[in-house]
């Protein structure tokens, strides 16, 4: 479990994130949702450790991130996977060397262990025969995957994602999710992404955090927003026709 303790950021004396609690459990999708500026990558940012908090406190099943030593930190790094927002492969490397990578620079396996390991992730995010390709030989989806792949070629604990779905199209989205929610299940990692895709948050949002102007406005799952009041989740949420709609048949089903 991830446990978030009054969680404060500021930079030059502006307030981020302001006093924000929750956790993350294993084996659960959780998404953090909120407008432009509401603080949810400065969040996200501050639970993979690339921002040091001014406040709070963030515990790895028990493990505080401030109070751990070097060696410590190390190895709650390798228990972290991300996927980044633009899938953040380096070209100059064929899907096989980005998949690698962190294998090289954590782990002290033979060759052929790494590579039997690249060969297991790449199978569990169906994608066969792409090893000596290179990122720009495949489409946006399978990029998407090549770095879900790699996320997890550690065995990760923990999952952090960073609008997966970014530049996707709605059905390769949903393949997307799909994989991430199973993968989350099937492994039971802790998965956190940050997503501004309201199908994704509805579809498989297990835990559902809303940020507004840095503080937690909101906590729920994807059954329990449709019938939320709270003002500032509904304005967001449903500002769309298609979602008000939704919202609308799904209450109706439930008087």
């Amino acid at each position: 479990m991830i446990e978030v303790q009054e969680l404060y950021k500021e930079f030059n004396g502006t307030p981020v994130l302001k006093g924000i609690s929750t956790t993350f459990e294993k084996g659960k999708t959780s998404m953090i949702i909120g407008q432009s500026g509401s603080g949810k990558t400065v969040f996200l940012k501050c639970l993979v450790g690339l921002h040091v908090p001014n406040g709070g406190i963030i515990s790895f099943d028990g493990r505080i991130h401030t109070e751990l030593g070097i060696k410590e930190q190390r190895q709650l790094r390798q228990d972290m996977g991300m996927v980044f927002q633009g899938g953040a492969l380096f070209d100059s490397l064929t899907i096989e060397e980005n998949i690698l990578f962190p294998l090289k620079m954590f782990t002290d396996k033979s060759n052929s262990e790494m590579l039997d390991r690249v060969n297991v992730v790449l199978n569990r995010v169906n994608l066969e025969n792409v090893n000596n390709k290179f990122p720009a030989e495949l489409s946006g989806g399978m990029q998407k995957r090549v770095a879900i792949a790699r996320a997890i070629v550690m065995n990760p604990k923990y999952l952090f994602c960073d609008e997966p779905n970014s530049g996707l199209d709605p059905r390769t989205a949903t393949v997307i999710d799909n994989l991430i929610q199973e993968i989350t299940q099937e492994y039971q990692i802790i998965t956190i992404i940050n997503s501004h895709d309201m199908n994704s948050v509805m579809e498989i949002g297990e835990k559902i955090i809303f940020l507004k102007d840095g503080i937690k406005a909101w906590e729920g799952t994807n059954e329990e927003i449709f019938k939320t009041e709270n003002e500032a989740v509904v304005e967001f949420v449903y500002s769309s026709n298609l979602f008000k709609k939704v919202r609308e048949a799904y209450l109706s089903k439930t008087k």
